[in-house]
């Protein structure tokens, strides 16, 4: 059996970067470092105070430890694992680059009065169980052992679940949102004709290499000399999936 050390060692690098940094921001917060209000977003401390900090410390308070806490943290170590090993396996840039977009996509959303949240920690986690819900649609998904369904619709369950135990609606809402977005403009779109406009920026993939962070995505003669029936199949190869062009 793999110590807890070996279970650390073995996360993606940005799962685990953002797991970890969570986990830190909530101790820290407990130790009486600091109060949630300094690192909270306000818009108002951010334009009138200079208080730019403020659009990047909320993203990793998960609130303090608890059972919710928990939650949240298991969220990512699954959802956000799975994705980073499944469809981003050896794209480290693209899912970096995904949560990049998710946070600036939640900042902008909780600019609006009514969706506004001061900590977007949570509606990131969301947005990586939504991008995962799509990715995985007919995974079957049991919550706590009383209801069994397709993961497709797990975003919406927690959702509920969440107002049911009396948890804010807008968080879970705005992850949701958030990660349609991603999806429609990488996926969706694409498949349908349109054009990616949310491609990878080169400096995400600079960076990303340079700091040598993951994996990275192999040439496409690599990958047909790894599997050269893949250049005289009927299909297109797309986020790492095959889609069929005919019967």
């Amino acid at each position: 059996m793999s110590s807890p050390a070996d279970f650390y060692h073995s996360l993606p690098p940005i799962t685990k970067a953002y797991g970890t940094v969570c986990v830190l921001a909530t101790a820290a917060y407990h130790l009486g470092l600091y109060k949630p209000i300094h690192i909270a977003l306000l818009y108002e401390q951010v334009f009138y105070g200079f208080q730019v900090w403020r659009l990047f410390t909320n993203l990793f308070f998960l609130g303090p430890f608890s059972i919710n806490f928990g939650i949240r943290l298991l969220m990512i170590l699954r959802y956000g694992v799975q994705l980073e090993k499944g469809p981003f396996d050896r794209r480290t840039s693209d899912f970096l680059w995904m949560m990049i977009f998710g946070s600036f996509a939640l900042l902008v959303l909780s600019a609006i009065p009514f969706l506004w949240s001061p900590f977007l920690g949570v509606p990131l986690v969301f947005m990586l169980l939504y991008v995962w819900s799509r990715e995985f649609p007919n995974a079957q998904i049991n919550i706590y052992g009383l209801v069994a369904l397709k993961a497709f619709y797990l975003p919406w369950a927690m959702l509920a679940l969440d107002v049911i135990f009396g948890s804010p609606l807008i968080p879970d809402l705005l992850g949701i949102i958030a990660g349609h977005l991603y999806y429609f403009l990488t996926v969706l779109h694409p498949l349908a004709g349109g054009k990616n406009i949310l491609k990878t920026p080169m400096w995400v993939r600079k960076l990303v290499g340079r700091w040598r962070i993951g994996m990275q995505p192999i040439s496409r003669s690599q990958a047909a000399a790894s599997n050269p029936q893949q250049e005289s199949g009927s299909g297109v190869a797309f986020r790492g999936r095959s889609y069929r062009l005919g019967g």
